[in-house]
Parts: C-alpha cells; structure tokens; sequence
C-alpha cells in the first residue's frame, strides 16, 4: 500500500547577477523526480554530493520549500500547509540527521531530548511518558541511566541510537534518514544499521535511506534510486541495480566500492578504467546538450534507466 507519493518534484534556486540583482538562471537541484513509498520498505537514495537527493529528504519533512510538483500523504498534496496541519504529518513523518552531535540539543538531558516530540504529540500524565521514555531506550539498546546524561558524555554511536531514539518516539510511519552512519567506525555503523531494522519490523516503519554508501544502501533497502544532477539517472530493486546496472553513472558509482582483497583490486582497476571508457563513449546516449539527466525508461516491471530513446 502507498504511503507516499512524490509528483514530479521540483527544487529551483535562482540565481541572481547584475546591476539589479536580477534572476539570471537557476539552479536545478531537484528537477522533476517522482517516487512511491509504499508500507514497511525501505528506498535508497543514493549520488554523490549535489545530487539532490539530501534536498529531496528535506522537502519531505518541511525543512525545504519545493518550486514545483506534488508530495502526497493519503491522497492529499502535503506541500500545501493547511493540509500538512490537518494531517498530522508532522508527526507521522520523521528525520534522522547524520550529525548526531549538532541534531542533539547540548543544554538537554537525554529525558528532556527524548520528552520533547511525546509532549509535542500525545497527552501522556508524567508516568507514561517515562515509561515511554524507557521503551524507546530499550528499543535503541540504550540503558535506562541515560535519561540524566547530556549528549557530550555519549560516543558518536550511543548519540546516534538517541537521535533514532528521537525520531520514533512519536510512533512515525516514515523516516527520512539521512546520511545516518557516514560519520561512524565501521563496527558502529554496522550496530546501528542493525537496531534501524529490527526497529523497523517491530513498528512497521518506512524509511527513505540517503547515503553516498553503496553498500549500505544494498544491505538495507528494498529499492533504490540512483540520483545525478537533480534527476534519477535509474530506479530499480537490489538486483537490478547491483546485477544488472544499465546507467553509465551507475555502473561508476559501483566500480568506485572499495575492495579490501588485495588479490582483487588490479582487477578492479581494469574495470574502473573500461568503465570510465564507456562513460566517456556514451554519454550522449544518456545526458543531452545541456547536459541534464534524459527521462527514465522503462526495462522491466521494477527496473528504469535514464536514456536517450535509441540509445546503446
């Protein structure tokens, strides 16, 4: 079932120059993306810095203001404020910030942290709303002693579970999670990534993953959105685009995975090179004159790609 649909999405910033500080051109960092959401799943994110895809996550929860197209909720076009308060969307929809350090409130006990969005949204006596405390606690892995601790006296890790730990504690359908383990050790990444699973399962939460991380986002989404220069360049499930990747951007983002096995990186090399080949032969076939994203094409039921009709 749909619980969120994007129309066409569009983010614009003008660009001003002149003696009268005119609009002489724009920026198009989000440039006509549609996707769906549907119950329970997980969609990746994924392009390099300025790609758009952080814009996106920030348009969904209200932290940026779109130029065009449509972000329904239930039917309804939440980018209007009237039906964005009447909806409760602001509760139901939620974000993960990747520094945990500067998303954490300094002055705040993790009790007053963690009270702030229950006190926003439910009318619980201070009984449960401890109790409630202590269940999210307990959901993150965090003991209950934390509620009396300030967010410097946490590793980067435990800050990271409080600001999950923030994020479902007014009981969320979505999530928009953004960058949220770029910043951690790999052994902590991996702790994290697991409680936002089984997080997931026990709430039936949906997530929107963003991340630069192409193995984090194959280990965690369901379905995944390749984005360059504000456009998707290919949409597709887990095999489609780790199996068969049809984009040159793609397969570019997926030559440059590091590879830990030193018998394998010379082979890795040679296919960087033939890959920055290809890229370099076709890219007329997937980016016109301007040098914009072509429309997506359908391939398959779930599989995308971004391409010049006739293309290779």
């Amino acid at each position: 079932m749909s619980l969120l649909e994007i129309k066409d999405l569009k983010i614009h910033y003008p660009i001003r120059g002149g003696f009268f500080n005119r609009v002489v051109d724009h920026v198009y960092a989000v440039d006509g993306v549609s996707m769906v959401v549907e119950e329970g799943k997980t969609y990746g994110l994924i392009g390099e810095s300025g790609s758009g895809k952080t814009t996106i996550g920030k348009t969904i929860v209200g932290l940026e203001k779109a130029t065009g197209g449509e972000i329904l909720y239930n039917g309804e076009n939440i980018l209007d404020p009237k039906v964005r308060k009447k909806l409760e969307y602001n509760k139901d929809v939620q974000m993960i910030f990747q520094d945990s350090m500067s998303s954490l409130d300094p002055k705040k006990r993790v009790l007053d942290i963690l009270a702030e969005p229950i006190r926003n949204f439910d009318n619980l006596n201070e009984e449960e709303e401890l109790q409630r405390i202590y269940e999210l606690l307990d959901i993150v892995g965090m003991p209950k002693d934390s509620i009396y601790k300030y967010p410097h006296e946490f590793s980067g890790g435990q800050r990271q579970r409080i600001g999950v730990a923030r994020a479902v504690a007014c009981k969320p359908k979505l999530i928009v999670a953004d960058e949220p383990v770029s910043a951690l050790d790999l052994s902590v990444q991996a702790q994290v990534l697991n409680y936002l699973k089984n997080i997931q399962k026990e709430l039936n939460l949906s997530y929107i993953f963003i991340s630069h991380d192409l193995g984090v986002i194959k280990h965690m989404c369901d379905y995944i959105y390749i984005m360059h220069r504000g456009r998707f360049t290919e949409t597709g499930n887990r095999q489609d685009i780790y199996g068969d990747p049809q984009h040159i951007y793609t397969k570019r983002l997926i030559a440059s995975i590091p590879q830990i096995n030193p018998k394998l990186r010379d082979e890795l090399r040679k296919n960087r090179e033939l890959v920055d080949k290809e890229y370099e032969t076709y890219y007329n076939d997937y980016y016109d004159e301007s040098g914009r994203v072509y429309p997506l094409r359908q391939l398959s039921d779930t599989h995308f790609v971004a391409q010049k009709k006739g293309g290779k």
